[in-house]
């Protein structure tokens, strides 16, 4: 099976932000050359070594990071030419890249879309100030009323922007304010973040120190349940238990990890699914680069999915978008599972099966598990 859906990564920024668990390297100049060379010896061993139909026909191609904007103007129509001997994009590819407000102007938003980028994914995670000192962000509280707005005037309409929510109390931002910011911008799509408090961050290390509190239980789920009804509200589909989307308008990269298509990825860190193996690349820029380097592949390790692991990523996969888990096959335990969800308001019924609601999607990963588990229950 050959791949269609192609991710990049990009390791670079200029600050790693206090929540931040990505594979990143921090640079004040991010090295555009050298990724793409890297990314092309890449291809290159992979088109030795993969008995896939090449070129690759691409429908997405997703370039995430990291600061994919710190790379400039010109290294979307750079990296188009690094591609073009390995793929072809369809002529309704969808092109997304990440930016971040303060490396993202109207000459870059310029150079991508003459490229091909049609899809631009802002990380703005807020529009309180004091918030996004706290989470070391560069930008200040207008800096993604100005990209979104470069945005449009070179011509990238479909914009997502990036919100964060369940911050500490007593940083003060209000999330109500926030997401009327939001909507004031009348965007194409939304994706909303919990925070979570990773181990090897520095916010993780502050909440292990008790020098940070995150916000409790009630307030996480109050903060999500507030976002789902107000942008429901405004017209958005909660068509992910993260992404909302005016109609037509959903993330069609995105939707094929929650699909189970096969994807490749490129770049440190970077996954592949390949079914039924799934690998991933050497974390460290450095190490990723050496092995190119060297004609090694960059691969760090690998793994099979199979029998119990499928069909418990398959449940998890399903119930985390809106189309939900079709009602194929399910054992009584599962009918009667099902129908307590139901009676919880955590999901409800469709014409083919059931969907979680927002209140279940809180409870998603438990309520995979227990959907998984009742498949083999024994009846009492």
């Amino acid at each position: 099976m050959s791949p269609e859906y192609l991710y990049l990564h990009v390791p670079f920024c200029v600050r790693r932000c206090s929540y931040c668990d990505f594979a990143v390297d921090v640079v004040r100049r991010a090295p555009v050359d050298a990724w793409l060379d890297a990314i092309s010896a890449e291809l290159a061993l992979l088109a030795e070594t993969e008995s896939w139909e090449w070129p690759l026909r691409l429908r997405t191609v997703y370039v995430g990071g990291g600061t994919p904007s710190l790379l400039g103007a010109g290294a979307m129509e750079a990296l188009r030419r690094r591609l073009e001997p390995y793929v072809r994009l369809s002529e309704d590819v969808e092109w997304s890249v990440e930016a971040n407000p303060e490396s993202f102007d109207e000459a870059v938003a310029r150079g991508w879309r003459e490229a091909g980028v049609n899809r631009l994914s802002l990380g703005a995670q807020t529009f309180h100030e004091g918030a996004l000192r706290w989470m070391g962000r560069l930008h200040g509280p207008e800096g993604a009323v100005r990209a979104v707005e470069a945005a449009r005037r070179a011509g990238i309409e479909n914009v997502s922007i990036d919100l964060i929510f369940g911050l500490p109390a007593r940083l003060g931002r209000d999330w109500g304010t926030d997401l009327s910011r939001v909507l004031e911008l009348d965007l194409p799509h939304i994706s909303l973040y919990g925070l979570t408090a990773e181990p090897a961050t520095p916010l993780g290390r502050w909440v292990g120190e008790g020098r940070e509190v995150l916000a409790d239980e009630e307030a996480y789920a109050a903060e999500y349940l507030l976002a789902a009804e107000r942008l429901a509200a405004a017209g958005y589909v909660h068509y992910e238990v993260s992404n909302f989307a005016r109609p037509g308008r959903e993330s069609r990269h995105n939707s094929a990890y929650w699909t189970g298509e096969a994807y490749l990825g490129l770049g440190p860190s970077a996954h592949s699914y390949l079914p039924p193996e799934r690998r991933w690349n050497l974390r460290g820029w450095a190490a990723y680069r050496s092995a190119l380097a060297e004609g090694r592949s960059p691969v760090d390790s690998r793994e099979t999915v199979e029998g119990a692991a499928v069909e418990l990523e398959r449940t998890w996969l399903a119930l985390r978008t809106r189309a939900g888990l079709a009602r194929v096959g399910w054992t009584a335990a599962q009918e009667s599972l099902v129908e307590s969800w139901v009676d919880r308001g955590w999901a409800e019924y469709t014409a083919g099966g059931v969907r979680l609601t927002p209140a279940g999607w809180l409870l998603l990963d438990r309520l995979a598990v227990e959907f998984d588990e009742a498949r083999s229950a024994v009846p009492a």
